[in-house]
């Protein structure tokens, strides 16, 4: 940032944004607020000499705030995270010197949900597949694809049963799907059955959908017994974080015929997937983009501005995180 523009930001907030930010949140940012965009990146020199000035942070869902971060910024107020997931910030660290973290629920809820039963259907009659076999001439000179498996009716189990599980519960049962879920307890409100643990949910299920939280309660929670559980006609969708399945395991399974087939939206290192996944053929893959439609987004950004205007005002949060409610 210039000299001329730091003259010009006197008085506003300096935030700090911890990733590269969608323009839908990185460009009303910037104009409410003195922005260090990834500073502490590419000038360590500079963010070392600005970094007791900042008091709020600007992160994605996929962002990363770690402890050794957040000691440095003396004056934190607020993160703001533009995302339902925030495993990447050390909430702990954030509490311990006062700070609040928020994020934005609620308004993605219907486009994971709506992907979620789309990598289900697409996994199951090979979408993908189907496609490819049309634009490469191999249905006239190869004849039909292989039979697919149906969705309607099938079992669906569900890793978690938050919001978004909920609204994946409800789409699934217009199909006819008999649902049932694990989560960390039974939701007494609901009629599906529940499992206590995601081996004895996959034992039960078709289609195994994944949207537990993230960080290291859940790391490899769906790991090589839960897909031998799964079985062989089974198909795993993953719209959680990649950290919560064992991707070597899934792999195996995938390679070895334990289970039938995944769709998934997010992997254990992305934007990097290894290359034995992608080379499989019953596999659907998406580029991390469960909320990614532009409503959607901007309700995200908009939110996230919220928070952020909501503190520096006095006024009551709109989504803070529940560690900091």
């Amino acid at each position: 940032m210039s000299q001329d523009s730091r003259t010009a930001a006197a008085g506003k907030p300096l935030v700090l944004a911890v990733s590269r930010l969608m323009p839908l949140y990185m460009g009303p940012l910037a104009e409410r607020y003195e922005v260090l965009d990834r500073l502490h990146e590419t000038d360590p020199a500079a963010f070392a000499a600005a970094a007791p000035r900042v008091r709020a942070v600007a992160a994605s869902g996929e962002s990363k705030l770690p402890a050794a971060l957040v000691a440095q910024l003396s004056a934190l107020e607020i993160v703001s995270v533009m995302g339902v997931g925030y495993d990447g910030v050390d909430v702990p660290a954030c509490k311990a010197k006062g700070a609040v973290v928020t994020h934005t629920p609620d308004v993605l809820n219907d486009d994971v949900a709506d992907l979620a039963l789309g990598l289900m259907l697409a996994a199951a009659r090979q979408l993908p597949a189907a496609d490819r076999h049309v634009r490469s001439g191999d249905w006239a000179a190869k004849g039909p694809m292989p039979l697919a498996r149906k969705m309607s009716g099938a079992r669906c189990g569900i890793v978690g049963m938050g919001r978004i599980g909920k609204a994946i519960a409800t789409r699934a049962a217009a199909f006819g799907m008999p649902i049932a879920y694990t989560a960390r307890s039974a939701k007494g409100d609901l009629p599906y059955r529940y499992f206590p643990s995601a081996e004895a949910l996959a034992a039960e299920s078709d289609f195994l959908v994944v949207i537990t939280p993230g960080g290291a309660g859940t790391k490899h929670l769906i790991d090589a017994k839960v897909l031998r559980a799964l079985g062989k006609k089974g198909i795993l969708v993953n719209v959680a974080r990649g950290s919560v399945v064992d991707e070597a395991a899934l792999i195996a399974a995938l390679e070895q015929g334990v289970i039938g087939g995944a769709g998934l939206d997010v992997f254990a290192n992305e934007p990097h997937v290894p290359e034995r996944l992608r080379a499989l053929p019953h596999v659907v893959l998406a580029p991390h983009i469960g909320s990614a439609t532009t409503s959607t987004r901007q309700a995200m950004a908009d939110l996230a501005l919220a928070n952020l205007a909501a503190h520096f005002a006095g006024q009551p949060l709109k989504t803070p995180v529940p560690e900091c409610r």
